[in-house]
């Protein structure tokens, strides 16, 4: 039959198809489109900005919150890590010899939107403490960075350390924390000043608007109470009231710009003394928070999730009566008993031999591996906030940011106390359990805690109290029951020696109130000081209010004991400057000046009486680097001890260099040492000394001629794949002329493990019922597959600890065995393959 005409009534067959195939593709599109956008994440929404640049919409946040003006800085403080005495431990010995970890200054700036006036400083310091001196470098270097930071003064930088004791001294503005490093160091000084004034200049110019939240989480193996028997005397009702005998909540404020949702920052609080590295390592670090941070910063440097240039500030809470040596105090005696608990002492009596025992003090490494360990865990803390916030966050509401300070004089300061009595507190003063340091650093001659101070308890210290300032009766009266030692705070020659007009701060954004301790609180000083604080901001602030405790800050005034541990007499009671009422009077100053933190507020308290300034008068016996020079036949930078041509991954990897003394040029913000990687032909930095894993040691070889060496140690471990690695060595004579050389490249070999089937397992065991459960399990499964047999010993941990690399040890795998975070591993029994057991 003819077809009718494209002009007639039915469409040719191939034209109907055509149109069939349009109309599909149209429906198909259609539908693929709605689809798509009731899928989560399949589109990205696009936005313009002031600027008319395109960029992707913010997240949606998981609570709403108010805006804030926010910023983060990050900066090199580390001052020279040899030829000077650290601070901390108060050891003429403890002198440094290189560097394990560069130390930082984070600050966290926090503004009012609608008022950017309002706004404050919050500095972390990898330091002993705040200082006077240093606060006040700090002001004048801000104030000579123009008009335009103005807005930071006295009443809005707060300057706190971590309490690390594993940085260099001699830049105390008072004589007593001086005398330990010989003096006043400007080097020393100047590093930590440029570096605060450098991390709130970054800070300032990446201001942008953005929310806060707050997140907590219990850390429960960071810290025990090293002075129990104090603890113990504060009331049963109060103790009552707490799990533990340390404050185990780490609180994190979490930095979000609003443009994209990216998080600029983490500032976190948690207790536990920066004293994992022992008194007798001398490698400059920032101790286990500078682990903490170090680690988190690394972690989340290529995470979507953070802003370009993130920064993790780890800040000390109420930490007085802490201890990160979290398995106890042992006698170093070869008893191996514990400690007296009322005082630390051994059988002799004395305090010498004992000695906290962090994590990992079995590896006889000064305390490096427990410092690691002990700031992994604050790092696992905060990353498992970090990730809950994404779902599940407390905002920081109501957009206003007040702050206060003032000077106070605390000595025979009068003021109310809680039962209505006039309560007063005392010059600073010292006890004689002040001199007998703690089990995380015993002090010398026979000195020990709970000293009551009687005549035949210590005659002969007695005497040479006496021979400094025999403390008046009204001082002696007032710091009873503590047995004054040194009389500090009326001892003012050649200047002060200790404080007695301390800073008195407080910080306000929203319901975030932050007390900025001048000294170190114990827990439950922390605890009652926070109560008091939260009760009292309730009138002035429409949201439940939250309290963190942030110190030692500012000025270093020791430490802040309740009264009722004060009257025991241990270190930290001993170390309450200011009498029995310490505690309470800071409690009223903070509290009595609450309203100056009210939204509404619009004034400030009074100054008060400026503390001394002894920069410039301070004594030094440091001497410069006088003369530097190489021995005969050698150059600066030449490398005069090779490194091996190939290493198993995970070994210690030496090479050492003819160098210049490091004081020489501090190189901050830079590095003296460096790993190379050969990627591509192309040799490519991959380590630095900021890295835990690269430590730098310099040694003095004669004192006469000034000639010296120095040596590092990368351990290399986990990095991905295998490659040449090549150490670099800076170096600078004091003429600052720069040299460089490289040692001889070095080959990781690889570790080969056979690929196993086993179900996912997880590599680390978080408790030790978590290990004996993951260890059973695999026992099982091994001698289903005949990799074993029953009674054969083939499993095997490996311990990973930082700075060590791995050792295993193959044990028997009784159903009772307990792996406390480690990998395991499986050993083929007739051809001792190892397994990794993924």
């Amino acid at each position: 039959m003819p077809r009718h005409s494209r002009s007639g009534l039915e469409m040719p067959r191939r034209s109907f198809f055509a149109v069939f195939a349009l109309i599909s593709f149209v429906l198909l599109v259609t539908i693929s489109l709605s689809q798509l956008g009731t899928r989560q994440g399949a589109t990205l929404k696009f936005e313009r900005n002031a600027d008319g640049e395109w960029h992707a919409k913010p997240k949606t946040r998981a609570a709403a919150g108010d805006k804030y003006l926010l910023g983060v800085g990050k900066a090199d403080i580390t001052g020279p890590v040899v030829e000077i005495g650290f601070a901390g431990y108060a050891d003429l010995s403890q002198v440094g010899t290189g560097l394990r970890q560069r130390i930082y200054s984070r600050a966290f700036i926090v503004g009012d939107v609608s008022k950017p006036s309002d706004r404050f400083v919050y500095l972390v310091l990898d330091t002993q403490s705040g200082d006077t001196a240093v606060r006040n470098g700090i002001l004048e270097g801000v104030a000579a960075l123009g008009s335009g930071y103005s807005v930071y003064n006295k009443n809005n930088v707060a300057v706190t350390g971590t309490h690390s004791h594993a940085g260099p001294g001699a830049w105390f503005n008072y004589l007593l924390p001086q005398v330990t490093s010989l003096g006043f160091d400007k080097q020393s000084y100047q590093a930590i000043v440029d570096g605060a004034v450098l991390s709130i200049k970054r800070a300032h110019e990446s201001l942008q608007e953005g929310y806060l939240d707050v997140g907590t989480t219990e850390v429960t193996d960071g810290a025990i109470n090293r002075s129990l028997y104090a603890y113990l005397n504060n009331p049963a009702a109060e103790r009552a009231k707490y799990s533990a005998t340390t404050d185990t909540t780490l609180t994190l404020l979490r930095f979000q710009r609003a443009s994209d949702g990216k998080n600029m920052g983490v500032l976190t609080w948690y207790p536990t003394h920066g004293t994992s590295i022992l008194q007798n390592s001398t490698h400059v670090a920032g101790d286990n928070k500078g682990v903490a941070a170090y680690l988190l910063e690394k972690d989340l440097a290529s995470d979507a999730s953070a802003a370009p240039g993130f920064v993790a500030g780890f800040s000390q809470a109420n930490v007085g009566d802490t201890t990160p040596n979290v398995l106890g105090a042992y006698c170093d005696d070869g008893s191996g008993q514990q400690c007296s608990l009322e005082n630390s002492t051994c059988a002799d009596g004395k305090s010498q031999s004992c000695h906290g025992r962090g994590p990992a003090f079995q590896k006889l490494d000064l305390g490096i591996s427990s410092c690691y360990e002990i700031g992994r865990r604050q790092y696992a803390g905060a990353k498992s906030v970090y990730n809950a916030l994404a779902t599940t966050s407390t905002p920081v509401t109501g957009t206003s940011v007040k702050s206060f300070h003032f000077f106070q004089d605390m000595s025979y300061f009068k003021f109310p106390l809680a039962d209505g009595t006039i309560g007063q507190t005392c010059p600073a003063a010292l006890g004689y359990s002040f001199a007998a340091g703690t089990s995380d650093g015993p002090g010398a001659f026979d000195f020990t805690q709970a000293d009551s101070g009687t005549p035949d308890a210590n005659p002969l210290w007695a005497v040479v109290s006496g021979l400094l300032r025999t403390p008046s009766a009204e001082q002696a009266a007032c710091q009873q029951p503590k047995p004054v030692l040194l009389d500090v705070g009326e001892m003012s020659t050649p200047y002060a020696w200790s404080p007695n007009i301390v800073d008195i701060q407080m910080l306000r954004v929203g319901q975030l109130v932050i007390v900025v301790a001048p000294g170190e609180a114990t827990t439950m000083s922390g605890r009652r000081w926070k109560a008091a604080v939260k009760e009292a901001a309730k009138s002035i602030l429409p949201n439940d209010p939250v309290v963190v405790l942030g110190g030692p800050a500012n000025t270093y005034a020791h430490y802040i004991a309740t009264p009722e541990e004060y009257a025991i007499q241990r270190y930290e009671g001993a170390s309450t400057l200011f009498g029995p009422n310490t505690l309470p009077a800071y409690i009223n100053l903070t509290v009595s000046n609450i309203a100056y933190l009210s939204p509404s507020s619009t004034s400030t308290p009074a100054a008060g009486p400026s503390p001394p300034d002894n920069r410039a008068n301070s004594l030094s016996f440091i001497t410069g680097v006088v003369v530097d020079g190489a021995p005969a036949g050698r150059s600066f930078g030449q490398a005069i001890g090779q490194p091996s041509a190939s290493y198993t991954r995970g070994a210690v990897v030496n090479a050492t260099f003819q160098a210049a003394n490091p004081r020489n040029n501090l190189r901050l913000e830079g590095t003296y040492a460096a790993v190379e990687q050969l990627q591509s032909g192309k040799w490519v930095q991959i380590r630095t000394d900021a890295d835990w894993f690269l430590v730098y040691t310099w040694t003095r070889t004669n004192f006469l001629l000034g000639l010296c060496h120095k040596c590092y140690a990368a351990v290399v471990f986990d990095d991905g794949g295998d490659g040449f690695y090549e150490g670099t060595n800076h170096n600078d004579k004091p003429t600052l002329r720069l040299s460089e050389a490289q040692s001889d490249p070095v080959f990781l070999k690889p570790t080969f493990y056979w690929e196993d089937t086993l179900p996912d397992l997880p590599l680390m065991a978080e408790s030790a019922a978590d290990g004996c459960r993951m260890c059973g399990f695999l026992r099982e499964e091994l001698i289903r597959q005949k990799l074993c047999h029953v009674g054969n010993i083939c499993i095997g941990a490996g311990y990973l600890f930082g700075g060590q690399g791995w050792e295993f040890e193959f044990i028997d795998t009784d159903p009772g065995l307990a792996f406390w975070r480690c990998e395991v591993y499986a050993v083929g029994t007739t051809t001792n393959d190892m397994v990794k057991l993924q």
